[in-house]
């Protein structure tokens, strides 16, 4: 029954590694890692872009406001203008009547005063009145030829005015609508970006999906695997055990027949007729057992941490962290051993100071690998592949061993 699942097992390993066999040679995770950096870069640009369009927009909306101020104050200025214009119209009209009515009455005499006088202070009020009068017509006309030319030069500043504030508006408004855009094409390059983060993402999902299929088959294979060899070398140790004690048996009447027939030339037949159970078995049992030298100095894996670090692909990387919210290197393998009732310590170092060095060529799964002069832990899977928890804004996936190149430092079995 055990050897047709493995059969099993086997035949669904090679079964989807050659129907993934292509997507998995790529490199999707460098490729999503160069995109997420591009869409990075463009979100940085538009953020830049952002708060230069929101200034120039200030600053348009500014100008627009002192423009309008500006054409407020020259319009009230044109109306009192026109008003000052019509108050030296009308003085000069009056100056000029007044001087048509001297003109035609040629300047009222002493007599005419004194005639039309009833009293001494009526003369008085009478020539004063003409002076009063004419000196207030005077006046009146300088005050609104001074007004007129006043409110020319304050509408000649207005006008300069307007034009600066028209010509920055202007200006403005071509920046505004330059930043708006380069903005726009930001944006749209930007969700470009974006779409295809996302569908490689998507990709990358299916992918490690995929690979932790395989891993998991792997891993069911390699524990029944190292349950038939732990039930062959208990088969075997049960074998000799009972060979031994054959042996045993049988050396004893040996040794009392000797003891009784004493004489020197019996020994050798003894042997010989021992011989058929002597050789064989001692040695030559004793040597499978012994065959397969380099897994026997090693103790067993644990493909139950590896199986129990794949229950957490996809959970965020977390500086510091161990539970779901947040793993961080050896907060992974940390929680990974947690789950098959081995305490690790927190420390990618303090881990690989436990348990035994493996070769790289018979790394197996559950495993302890690291990377980066220590500063990096992951699991073995099986395959060539290791689960860990890479860095921050990224989560916990599979990844190749070779992918690691000359950071490879080596791996600790616990």
């Amino acid at each position: 029954m055990k050897t047709a699942y493995l059969c099993w097992v086997a035949a669904a390993i090679a079964l989807t590694a050659a129907l993934v066999a292509a997507p998995l040679s790529a490199a999707p995770p460098k490729q999503l890692r160069d995109k997420e950096a591009q869409a990075q870069t463009i979100l940085a640009q538009v953020s830049v872009l952002d708060q230069r369009f929101e200034r120039t927009d200030e600053d348009w909306n500014l100008a627009r406001l002192q423009l309008r101020s500006a054409e407020t104050n020259l319009t009230k200025n044109r109306r009192s203008l026109r008003q000052a214009q019509a108050a030296e119209r009308r003085a000069q009209a009056r100056i000029a009547q007044r001087l048509v009515v001297l003109y035609e009455t040629d300047n009222p005499s002493t007599i005419d005063v004194l005639a039309g006088s009833s009293s001494l202070g009526d003369v008085i009020d009478r020539v004063e009145a003409t002076q009063v009068v004419t000196a207030a017509d005077h006046q009146l006309a300088v005050t609104a030829t001074a007004l007129r030319s006043r409110l020319a030069r304050v509408r000649e500043t207005l006008l300069t005015a307007e034009q600066e504030r028209q010509s920055a508006l202007r200006q403005l408004a071509r920046q505004r609508a330059q930043i708006g855009s380069l903005l726009t094409r930001r944006r749209t390059l930007l969700a470009s970006v974006q779409t295809e983060v996302a569908a490689i993402k998507a990709r990358e999902q299916r992918r490690q999906e995929l690979l932790a299929a395989q891993a998991r088959a792997r891993i069911v294979a390699a524990q029944q695997a190292a349950l038939a060899q732990q039930a062959k070398l208990e088969q075997q140790r049960a074998t000799a055990a009972r060979a031994a004690a054959t042996r045993a048996a049988a050396a004893k009447p040996a040794a009392t027949a000797t003891t009784t027939t004493a004489p020197p030339v019996a020994t050798p037949p003894a042997t010989t007729t021992a011989g058929p159970v002597a050789p064989a078995p001692t040695t030559t049992t004793v040597t499978p057992t012994t065959t397969p030298q380099a897994p026997a100095a090693l103790p067993p894996s644990r493909p139950g941490a590896a199986a129990a670090a794949l229950a957490y692909l996809g959970d965020p990387y977390k500086w510091g962290g161990a539970s779901p919210a947040g793993f961080d290197c050896s907060g992974l393998t940390m929680v990974a051993y947690a789950q098959i009732g081995i305490s690790l310590p927190h420390s990618s170092e303090a881990q690989y100071g436990l348990g035994v060095p493996v070769p790289r060529d018979q790394l197996q799964p559950g495993d302890l690998v690291f990377f980066d002069g220590l500063d990096h832990v992951g699991i073995y899977i099986g395959g060539g592949q290791i689960v860990h928890a890479p860095h921050t804004g990224d989560v916990v996936r599979i990844a190749s061993l070779a992918s690691f190149g000359a950071g490879y430092v080596g791996a600790r079995r616990i």
